[in-house]
């Protein structure tokens, strides 16, 4: 695989199945840190690591054929993935539970504009 990655290499999956294409991402990752102090210091003498966040904003999710056929609903995904490939690696969002979604109205269309997303835990793995 070359190049940058498109929207067949950004999708969601549940139970081991593409079940919708995402054109777009933006992720973020954030964690509690905590400040060790000890007394007569001026400054922290070490900070120590709290829990790990992953909020992902998705844009323009198609669902696939498959997953229209089986009536999939956007509003009742519950602990999927979203798995991003780019050329020298996988990046793979599990545990992933919906925020928000916003969805324009078209005729016939199985599409969310914008969903909020945040996962459990992020992995990544060689292409």
């Amino acid at each position: 695989m070359t190049g940058f990655p498109t929207s067949a290499d950004i999708y969601l999956e549940m139970d081991g199945r593409k079940i919708a294409v995402v054109q777009g991402y933006t992720a973020k990752a954030s964690k509690t840190s905590r400040s060790v102090e000890a007394f007569g210091e001026s400054e922290p003498v070490a900070t120590i690591e709290g829990q790990k966040r992953y909020t992902l904003e998705l844009t323009r999710l198609y669902a696939t054929d498959g997953a229209v056929s089986d009536g999939i609903n956007f509003h009742d995904l519950a602990d999927f993935s979203l798995v991003i490939c780019k050329p020298d690696r996988r990046i793979i969002y599990s545990g992933c539970q919906w925020s928000a979604i916003q969805e324009d109205g078209q005729l016939n269309a199985m599409v969310a504009e914008k969903v909020s997303v945040v996962a459990a835990k992020r992995i990544e793995t060689p292409a």
